[in-house]
């Protein structure tokens, strides 16, 4: 298997501003190959811990592999730290959703249309959402995806409106960030139709794998169950990593894998290889 090549390119994203994507592939120049596009969640980047290493393992394994920072991330092309707040100021979960779409349309015409889909935690939730809607996508892995966006409680909700913005802390970097109405805007007036995750889950035809810790605190594992429970039969397959956190035990900066991280992966591999024909 050739050592894959890491190419950055910059699309233009939802907001008018740049999308920053990066893509791993051992495949020869001509060469088609099946895609899978990976979605970071809330506060992540595309340089997050595990990210990089998951793209190299998926393009070892003979995937195109691709990582994007959603422009709403204020994240820059090589920065691990928001260095855009404006644009994580604007925020919205429909802004996210076109940045993906975005991404795919670009992977797909170079992949024969076999595309993947691997999203974390709000990446997880914003996958399905894609899956959901979109043909051309023949496989979909979440790990520790959320099964509703409405993660605030309603007097932190009501302090936003009132306020005009939510204060977020990066507890990694010690950033004070705020997020202005726009997202809460936007999650009002879609939450209950194309926002809706479980509802996007029901729509769900590719073959569907649901990965979740069993001592996830961040998002509880009833979130699994639901959407795996929401989804049609045959479709989604349910596995707990025994003991695994919200990252699987990796954290950011990179400090090396752990055996829940590995269970995770190795899964999402095997399932890629099912459903887009490579066996990794």
């Amino acid at each position: 298997m050739a050592t894959p090549r890491l190419a950055s390119l910059t699309l233009r994203a939802a907001d008018g501003g740049p999308l920053y994507v990066d893509v791993r592939t051992g495949a020869r120049r001509g060469e088609a190959r099946p895609a899978v596009v990976i979605c970071h969640g809330f506060k992540g980047f595309k340089e997050w811990g595990f990210f990089p290493r998951v793209a190299e393992r998926l393009a070892l394994a003979g995937y195109t592999a691709v990582t994007f920072n959603f422009s709403g991330s204020g994240v820059g092309a090589s920065s691990e730290v928001v260095d855009e707040p404006d644009r994580w100021f604007h925020q919205t979960l429909s802004a996210d959703l076109a940045d993906l779409d975005t991404v795919v349309t670009l992977v797909a015409a170079e992949a024969s249309s076999w595309v993947g889909l691997l999203g974390h935690s709000r990446g997880g939730a914003l996958a399905i959402l894609q899956a959901a809607r979109d043909p051309r996508v023949s496989a979909l892995v979440t790990w520790a995806a959320v099964a509703d966006f409405r993660r605030h409680p309603p007097e932190e909700m009501e302090r936003w409106r009132r306020e005009g913005r939510l204060q977020v802390v990066n507890s990694r970097t010690g950033q004070v960030l705020h997020i202005g109405t726009d997202a809460l805007d936007d999650l009002e007036a879609r939450g209950g139709s194309e926002l809706d995750v479980v509802q996007g889950a029901a729509l769900v035809r590719a073959p569907w794998l649901v990965i979740h810790g069993s001592a996830d605190v961040t998002v509880p594992v009833e979130d699994a169950a639901r959407l795996a429970g929401a989804a049609a039969p045959a479709v989604a397959r349910l596995l707990l990593v025994e003991g695994a956190g919200h990252t699987f035990g990796a954290r950011h900066p990179w400090a090396g894998t752990t055996p829940e991280l590995d269970e995770a992966l190795g899964a999402t591999v095997r399932h890629y290889g099912a459903a887009l024909g490579r066996s990794g």
